[in-house]
C-alpha cells in the first residue's frame, strides 16, 4: 500500500510517523516535516486488526464448525446458534460499542476490546459443552467489536472524507487478507488440533493487536491536521473546483461543511431504517455462508475440508478485487447503485451454490460472492459516514448494528434449519438468496437525508468584508427593502 498521501495517490507534504505523534494538539499550527499523512498509519492498523479477526474468527467459524461437531456430535442448527449469539451481542451492545468509541476515542476502547477478544479465544479452548462454548463466543463478539471493526472504521472515517471509501477499502482489506490464511487455518486446527489453535490465537491476538491499536487517533484537528492531510490551500482549491487558479470574475465557493447527525437526529431519519433493512436482509448470505460453507462442500458435495477452505481463497482473492474496485468507484459514483449491484452478485452467487453440483460451479459462486462481498463493504460503511457525518459514527452504527443484526441472524438459522429438517441447503439458500436481493432494491430508494442545520446555511461566494460605513441601497438586505 502506497503511503504517498494514499493508495497510488500523490504525496501529501504535511505529515507525521506514528513515533512523532505523541499527543492531541501537539503539532497545531506547526509545520509537518515527515512526507506521510498520519491518517494512512490509521489506515494500517485498521487493516492489522482486521486481517486477524478475519483469518482467526471471520473466515475461520465454518472450519471450527466442522471439527466441533466431529468432537461433540451437535447439529448444525446447535452450532448456528453460537454465531447468531455473536450477532445478538453486536445488535444489543452496538450502541453501547459505538457511544464507548466515541466517547473515549477508539484508542482506548481498542486496547480493551483487544484483551477480551484474546480472553474469548482462550476460553474457547476449554470448551466442556454448550454453556461454555456460548460463553466463549458471547465474550469472542465482544472482542472483535471493540478490537477491530468499530474502532477503526470511526477512526478512519474521521480522517478522510474524500478519499473516505478508498481508505476504507484499504483497511477492510485486512479482512480480505484473512481469508488467504484459511488453508493455513484449517491445516492447524488438522495438525494441533482446534483446542491448541484456538489458545494460540489468543496470544497472537494480544501480541499483535497491542501495538496496532497504539497507532490510533480520533479526530484529526486534535493533532493539526485536516482530513485527507489537505492544507488549508488545497482545501480551497478543492472547494473551488480551479486546482488553486481562480478566475476572476467567478469567486470560490465556501465549502459546505459535512454535517453530523447526532443519534437522535439520524433515528427520526428515512434513510437509516432503510440502509439497515437493506443491509440487514442482504447480510442472510453472508451469515449462512460463514456457518455453513466449509460444511456443504465437504459434506453435502463431498469435497476434503483443504479443498473446501481453498475456495474460501479463491472467495478472498476476488474479494481483494471488489474492495478495492468499490473503493475506487466509490470515491466517483453513486454508492446506493454500486451497492445494489455489489449485493445482487451476492445473491446471485448464494443461487447458484444452492443448485451446486460440481468443482466449477462452486467456484463460480466463490468468484461471484468474493466480488459483491468485497465492494459491499466499504461502500456501506462510506455511505453511513457521508449521510450522517463522522462525529457520531460510531453509535450510529452501533444502532444501525441492531437493524443489521436480524439478517445476519436470519441467514445461518435458516440454512441449519433447511439441513437438519429438509435434508439439504438448497431450499434454504435458495430462499436466502431471494430475500438478499429485496434487501439489495431496498438501496435504489435510500437517498440521503438533510441535516437541520443544512436548511439555514446556504454557500456562496468568498467576497472582501465591506467596510463599515452608512449603507447605501445596494448594500441594504433584500428582505428589508
Amino acid at each position: 500500500m502506497s503511503m504517498n498521501g494514499g493508495p497510488g495517490g500523490p504525496m501529501a507534504r504535511n505529515g507525521a510517523t506514528p513515533a512523532s505523534l505523541n499527543g492531541a494538539g501537539r503539532f497545531a499550527g506547526r509545520r509537518h516535516l515527515s512526507p506521510f499523512f498520519y491518517g494512512w498509519w490509521i489506515v494500517t492498523a485498521g487493516f492489522g486488526s482486521m486481517a486477524m479477526s478475519g483469518a482467526l474468527m471471520f473466515h475461520a467459524f465454518g472450519v471450527y464448525v466442522v471439527f466441533l461437531q466431529d468432537e461433540f456430535g451437535w447439529s448444525r442448527t446447535t452450532l448456528a446458534i453460537a454465531f447468531a449469539l455473536q450477532r445478538v451481542e453486536s445488535g444489543l451492545l452496538g450502541p453501547i460499542d459505538g457511544w464507548l468509541v466515541d466517547h473515549f476515542g477508539p484508542r482506548k476502547m481498542m486496547f480493551v476490546g483487544i484483551v477480551i477478544f484474546g480472553v474469548g479465544f482462550m476460553l474457547l479452548s476449554v470448551t466442556n459443552g454448550l454453556p461454555m462454548f456460548y460463553l466463549a463466543f458471547l465474550v469472542l463478539a465482544v472482542g472483535a467489536a471493540l478490537g477491530s471493526f468499530m474502532p477503526a472504521s470511526v477512526a478512519v472515517v474521521n480522517w478522510f472524507i474524500k478519499k473516505r471509501a478508498t481508505a476504507l477499502a484499504w483497511m477492510m482489506l485486512g479482512l480480505a487478507g484473512g481469508g488467504l490464511a484459511a488453508p493455513l487455518v484449517a491445516a492447524g486446527m488438522e495438525t494441533f488440533g482446534w483446542r491448541a489453535f484456538s489458545f494460540a490465537s489468543g496470544v497472537i491476538i494480544m501480541v499483535v493487536g497491542l501495538p496496532l491499536a497504539a497507532l490510533l487517533r480520533h479526530h484529526p484537528e486534535d493533532y493539526g491536521w485536516k482530513p485527507d492531510g489537505e492544507t488549508t490551500q488545497q482545501a480551497a482549491a478543492s472547494h473551488s473546483g480551479m486546482d488553486g487558479f481562480e478566475a476572476d470574475s467567478a469567486p470560490p465557493k465556501a465549502p459546505e461543511p459535512e454535517y453530523s447527525f447526532n443519534a437522535r437526529q439520524a433515528l427520526r431519519t428515512q434513510a437509516f431504517w432503510l440502509i439497515g433493512i437493506g443491509h440487514g436482509l442482504s447480510l442472510v448470505v453472508i451469515g449462512a455462508v460463514n456457518v455453513h460453507f466449509i460444511a456443504h462442500v465437504h459434506e453435502s458435495l463431498g469435497f476434503s475440508v483443504t479443498i473446501a477452505a481453498s475456495m474460501l481463497t479463491i472467495m478472498t482473492v476476488t474479494q481483494v478485487v471488489g474492495q478495492m474496485a468499490g473503493g475506487y468507484l466509490g470515491d466517483r459514483y453513486d454508492k446506493r447503485l454500486l451497492i445494489v449491484v455489489a449485493m445482487l452478485f451476492n445473491a446471485g452467487a448464494l443461487a447458484l451454490l444452492a443448485f451446486a453440483a460440481t468443482l466449477w460451479m462452486v467456484v463460480a459462486f466463490a468468484v461471484l460472492n468474493g466480488i459483491g462481498f468485497g465492494a459491499r463493504i466499504p461502500l456501506t460503511t462510506a455511505l453511513r459516514a457521508d449521510y450522517f457525518g463522522g462525529k457520531y459514527y460510531g453509535t450510529i452504527t452501533g444502532f444501525s448494528s441492531m437493524v443489521v443484526t436480524v439478517g445476519i441472524i436470519i441467514g445461518p438459522l435458516a440454512a441449519g434449519f433447511s439441513y437438519d429438517y429438509l435434508g439439504s441447503y438448497t431450499i434454504g439458500f435458495a430462499a436466502l438468496a431471494l430475500i438478499a436481493s429485496f434487501g439489495a432494491f431496498i438501496f435504489v430508494f435510500t437517498k440521503k437525508p438533510v441535516h437541520p442545520d443544512a436548511r439555514r446555511f446556504r454557500p456562496g461566494p468568498l467576497i472582501p468584508d465591506v467596510p463599515e460605513g452608512p449603507e447605501t441601497p445596494s448594500q441594504v438586505p433584500v428582505a428589508t427593502r
